[in-house]
């Protein structure tokens, strides 16, 4: 018959006493058969950490109204679970769970039990000793965080043990999610160093995706391209979603706040979902024929904020937003595959980066699912591959991310570019690459803001003499040949600062500035027409060609750049009727005429 439950004396030396009793009870009454059919653990300090699950039995409680009272005399209803790990997966029922062990005589006794699951919404233990109970908690995600026996990032507790003798623990798990169990027994020191080394984990992590989100919302707000934005949402999700999975955001943002721990999981999920559909609706849309996939993308996240508000306000119950999760995040990648496909085969890196990113978001995804199923043990590399797979999932969109910012760098050079293109056809001759009518108005308005009677700018407006019968007689080629040698002819006789212009035709203009007194304009003229004392010769062709030139000066002549202009075109002209081959300064000065 079993022992009646009742708790352990507090008073130390009546603990003692009854300590030494039930160790004697247990020697002279147990039956040496009584555990042959449920192997007990040995907790040895020569084994800092001892993995539980080996010595694990469960017994289902589908009505949820089973007490430790009534579970306590149905030891031989406990059945070893069915599954490879440490996991029984989604399951509406109240699961109990039996685990004999025996504490080392050589054992200091100090003992942590740890169950590395955050994720489970209500824990009781009960550990009992020849049936009766010495010690009791409540842990849990839904249980008061403060309240817990060690504030860890796990639910934990130290037991109160005594060297040398046989315990039984029982602990009840319900929960909403998937009951995944990896429960061990830890040294004190052995669990401090693995709660180290989860935390250290778990902040290079979060770490990473905080440094990622931070670029990716900066470059939204310098470049305003939607897909960083995109990215910002999809990597919050994700992030939000792994603190939520394995404890921090409980641990170290919402502590005590239910309302967070309930939602968080679902909330996250759909906010990276709903980033999922944006980013890759914008990473893959083509010109072409991307409207209706775009507004299908589009159309999906919208449905995600729904649900997240719907989920927030308790409308949809947490199982069934669990349900509409598992289905509804895959469709995001089933979708963008084959443009993705396309993509990489035209040598797109968006798509080869998408692929290998979903690659390792369904293998992610389906140890995660045989964890679930107990298809496939709980151990450090499956507990945290969804974790380790949407990092590298962030990590491969940002390289779509780069990619992008590449597209864009190139599309505003090549804008650049075309703009610089159309600017210089506008201001420039295409036959000479000279400046023409518009250029020579916007330099010599630039250039007139600066000139004085200390520093003169002369414009000179001149015509080819005898041009238009080499044209006639040997064709526009060797014509449009002779204007570009004009061109090389005038540029090699003036300054580097100077302005050689061709307005059309024959007619050039050439613009010099700097110059300290009217004897030095009038000389730059006449070496311009010494310049063309020389024939030309052209392919097979020698031919020669003179120079009229009519000049102003600013700001004797005046300081407007069109009356300039029309002062030395006046002078040109009554050079040419004048005989020709000569230099004028208005129509008062005197022609220099060829010899």
């Amino acid at each position: 018959m079993t022992p009646a439950l009742r708790p352990m004396p507090n008073q130390p030396w009546l603990q003692l006493r009854y300590t030494l009793w039930l160790a004697l009870l247990w020697a002279l009454l147990a039956c040496p058969g009584a555990w042959a059919s449920s192997p007990a653990l040995q907790l040895s300090d020569e084994k800092r950490a001892i993995d539980a699950w080996p010595a694990v039995k469960l017994l289902s409680d589908p009505s949820r109204q089973l007490s430790v009272r009534d579970v306590l005399p149905l030891a031989d209803k406990f059945t070893p679970p069915s599954s490879v790990g440490a996991t029984l997966g989604v399951r509406p029922d109240a699961v109990w769970l039996r685990i004999p062990f025996e504490v080392a005589s050589t054992s200091d006794a100090q003992w942590i039990l740890d169950i590395n699951h955050s994720d489970l919404n209500h824990i009781d233990i009960y550990l009992t000793t020849g049936g009766y109970l010495v010690q009791q908690a409540t842990l849990g995600s839904l249980h008061p965080y403060t309240q817990r026996p060690l504030q860890s990032r796990s639910h934990a507790i130290p037991l109160n043990l005594m060297s040398g003798l046989p315990y039984e623990l029982l602990v009840r798990v319900e929960t909403r999610g998937a009951m995944i169990l990896p429960i061990s027994f830890y040294k004190p020191a052995a669990m401090l160093s693995k709660a180290v080394n989860e935390q250290m984990l778990q902040g290079v992590l979060t770490g990473l995706a905080l440094c990622l989100l931070v670029y990716s919302l900066g470059q939204w707000l310098s470049l305003r391209d939607p897909l960083f934005i995109y990215y910002t949402l999809l990597t919050s999700g994700s992030l939000l979603f792994s603190m939520h999975l394995f404890g921090v955001g409980r641990q170290f943002l919402w502590s005590d706040s239910l309302w967070h721990e309930v939602h968080m999981g679902g909330i996250s999920a759909l906010l990276a979902t709903c980033g999922s559909f944006l980013f890759i609706g914008q990473a893959l849309a083509e010109p072409e024929s991307n409207s209706r996939f775009l507004r299908f993308m589009r159309g999906g996240a919208v449905l995600c904020v729904l649900l997240a508000v719907a989920y927030g306000l308790d409308l949809i119950s947490t199982r069934a937003i669990a349900a509409i999760v598992s289905i509804l995040g895959l469709v995001p990648a089933l979708m963008g595959i084959p443009g993705a496909a396309r993509r990489a085969m035209r040598g797109d890196g968006v798509g080869t980066s998408l692929l290998l990113a979903w690659l390792v978001y369904f293998v992610a995804t389906a140890i995660v699912i045989g964890v679930i199923n107990g298809k496939v043990p709980v151990n450090f590399w499956t507990m945290h591959s969804f974790q380790f797979g949407a990092t590298l999932d962030m990590l491969l969109f940002m390289r779509v991310l780069g990619l992008r910012t590449k597209a864009l760098r190139l599309e505003a050079l090549d804008a650049n570019r075309e703009r610089d293109v159309m600017r210089s056809l506008a201001h420039t001759d295409p036959l000479t690459g000279l400046p023409n009518r518009r250029g020579l108005n916007i330099a010599l308005a630039s250039a007139l803001s600066r000139c004085s009677p200390e520093r003169m700018l002369a414009v000179y407006v001149m015509d080819l003499d005898g041009f238009k019968p080499v044209n006639d007689q040997h064709g526009h080629d060797v014509g449009d040949e002779l204007l570009i040698a004009v061109t090389r002819r005038l540029q090699g006789h003036v300054r580097q600062s100077d302005l050689v212009a061709r307005l059309g035709g024959d007619e050039f203009v050439v613009m010099a500035g700097q110059l300290h007194s009217l004897q030095q304009a009038q000389e730059l003229g006449h070496k311009l027409l010494d310049a063309f004392r020389a024939p030309f010769s052209l392919q097979n062709v020698r031919v020669e060609v003179g120079l009229t030139i009519g000049y102003a000066i600013a700001p004797h002549d005046g300081n407007d750049a069109i009356g300039l202009l029309k002062l030395a075109d006046a002078a040109m002209y009554s050079g040419k009727q004048g005989g020709k081959f000569c230099l004028r300064r208005n129509t008062g000065d005197l022609a220099l005429s060829s010899s």
